[in-house]
């Protein structure tokens, strides 16, 4: 597990309270007021029916306690933790309106935010004799961007920007708003920059590297959908004097050998915005 992985619990209040509105409406959990006798008390655990990387159990337990201060939530992993197929995580005990009524919340949470990890988990391990880290982007569902970067270092990957504010990135678009001319961008930039923001140009060619470092140059370079060949020549152009990152569709099966060309980072957009959960379970079990 990561040393430093920490979410504080207020971060996820407001994502598990807005969860449990939407699937509440106005009348709550008909179909458990329905059926369940009055007071009756459940216990279940949360399983894990694939291999994979553990994240999201802060979630799960405000998603019952939330319902129900009273609700006993004891966890047997922990985020970060690999599972086996099969693995308890956790037992809720509590009323049967709680357990039922934050099942669904508790277990989107869980699912989604392991299968980060798990995926996550999946590529830094594809590098792992390499100097590359692996990075999310801000390629993040509305709403959701704290939990999936807090899932991505789950599985061992870092962050790029959290938020637009972090650093100065200049892209393609940037380039054209200052009419297309590479060095009166980066001027610009640095001229804006304090002293702590950090300057990074994204470039599709070798041409426009040649022209940025031919001038006051950024601090990280972005290198866009660049095949291996061109990524191993601006390697050898920057020649240290900046961080070099990759992007654009890179997979499990091509980060070896992006990672082998000598950048710095491997940035992932799917890992946010797309990647596939992982099943997760909740079962009740005899009391």
């Amino acid at each position: 597990m990561t040393t430093s992985l920490y979410l504080p619990p207020l971060l996820w209040e407001p994502i598990v309270r807005t969860a449990l509105m939407e699937d509440m409406g106005i009348g709550g959990d008909i179909t458990t007021q329905a059926l369940a006798k009055p007071g009756q008390h459940l216990r279940a655990v949360f399983r894990t029916r694939k291999d994979g990387v553990l994240c999201g159990l802060e979630g799960a337990r405000q998603a019952f306690a939330m319902l129900d201060p009273t609700v006993r939530f004891s966890v047997l992993k922990q985020d970060g933790n690999q599972i086996r197929q099969g693995d308890v995580l956790a037992t809720v005990e509590g009323s049967a309106t709680a357990l039922l009524g934050g099942e669904r919340t508790a277990l989107n949470l869980l699912s989604h935010l392991s299968g980060i990890a798990t995926h996550t988990h999946h590529i830094v391990q594809a590098v792992a004799d390499t100097k590359a880290r692996i990075a999310c982007t801000r390629k993040t569902l509305p709403g959701l961007r704290s939990l999936q970067k807090y899932a991505v270092r789950a599985g061992g990957g870092s962050s790029h920007r959290l938020r637009l504010d972090d650093a100065i990135l200049i892209k393609d678009n940037h380039i054209a708003l200052c009419g297309g001319d590479i060095r009166q961008t980066l001027h610009a930039a640095r001229q804006y920059a304090g002293h702590l923001v950090k300057v990074e140009l994204e470039v599709d060619t070798l041409d426009q590297l040649h022209e940025a470092l031919s001038c006051e140059g950024a601090d990280v370079y972005l290198l866009d959908n660049m095949s291996v060949p061109q990524l191993e020549q601006a390697v050898r152009m920057i020649d240290g004097r900046a961080l070099v990152e990759a992007s654009g569709g890179i997979t499990l099966q091509t980060a070896l050998p992006i990672a082998r060309t000598g950048v710095d980072v491997l940035s992932l957009g799917w890992l946010t915005h797309s990647v596939h959960a992982l099943d997760i379970g909740l079962d009740i079990v005899p009391t």
